[in-house]
C-alpha cells in the first residue's frame, strides 16, 4: 500500500504542477502583447550574397561604403542588416532609436564606442549590443572601421536611402535639420 501511495502523491505533485503552470501562462499571455494577423506575402526564398554585394550606398557624411544585405525590399520582414565603413576620424554621431535594437560586429578596425555615456573600447571580433533608447555612437581617430549592423525591427535602412547617395549619383546635400528630421522619420534622435 506505500507505494500506491507514494506513487499517488507523484501524480497529484504532478497534476498540481501542471495547473499551476498552465495558469501561470495564461497570466503571461495577458501581459505579452497580442499578434496582429498578417496577410502573408509574395514568397521569398532567401538570399546569399558576396562580398560587396547588396545595395550599395555611399555616406552622407564620410563618403563611406554601406551595403545593405536585408530588408524589407528583398523578403527581410522582422529585421534589417548591412555593413557601414567608417572613415578614419570620422565617428559616428551620439544617437537613439526608439524602437530598434541594434548589434554591430566589427570586422575591421579599432575605436571607442559610447553607450549611455560609457566609453568603451573596441577592435576586430568586438560585438556591441544597443538596445532601444540608448544613446550610442563612435570614435575612431585613427583607424578606418568596418561594421556589420543588424537592427530589429528595421527601420535603419530607410534612414540611409533617403540620406546617403548611390555610387556614381550626386551626392545629397542635406542641411543638419534636414538630417534630424529624416532620423525622425525612423524612429531615431541625434543629441
Amino acid at each position: 500500500m506505500a507505494g500506491s501511495s507514494l506513487v499517488s502523491m507523484i501524480d497529484l505533485q504532478n497534476t498540481r504542477r501542471t495547473f499551476l503552470i498552465g495558469i501561470g501562462s495564461l497570466g503571461m499571455g495577458q501581459m505579452l502583447p497580442q499578434a496582429t494577423a498578417q496577410v502573408p506575402g509574395p514568397a521569398h526564398s532567401g538570399s546569399v550574397l558576396g562580398t560587396g554585394e547588396g545595395e550599395h550606398l555611399l555616406h552622407f557624411r564620410d563618403g563611406g561604403d554601406i551595403f545593405i544585405h536585408a530588408s524589407a525590399a528583398n523578403g527581410s520582414t522582422g529585421f534589417a542588416q548591412g555593413t557601414q565603413q567608417v572613415k578614419k576620424g570620422t565617428g559616428i554621431p551620439i544617437h537613439r532609436h526608439f524602437v530598434m535594437d541594434e548589434a554591430f560586429y566589427v570586422l575591421e578596425g579599432s575605436g571607442t564606442v559610447i553607450l549611455n555615456d560609457a566609453r568603451h573600447a573596441f577592435g576586430p571580433g568586438s560585438s556591441v549590443l544597443i538596445p532601444k533608447n540608448t544613446w550610442h555612437g563612435l570614435e575612431n581617430p585613427d583607424r578606418e572601421v568596418v561594421l556589420l549592423w543588424t537592427v530589429a525591427p528595421g527601420g535603419l535602412e530607410g534612414f540611409f536611402r533617403e540620406t546617403c547617395s548611390a555610387p556614381g549619383a550626386p551626392p545629397k546635400h542635406l542641411s543638419r535639420e534636414q538630417i534630424r528630421e529624416i532620423a525622425r522619420k525612423y524612429g531615431t534622435e541625434f543629441r
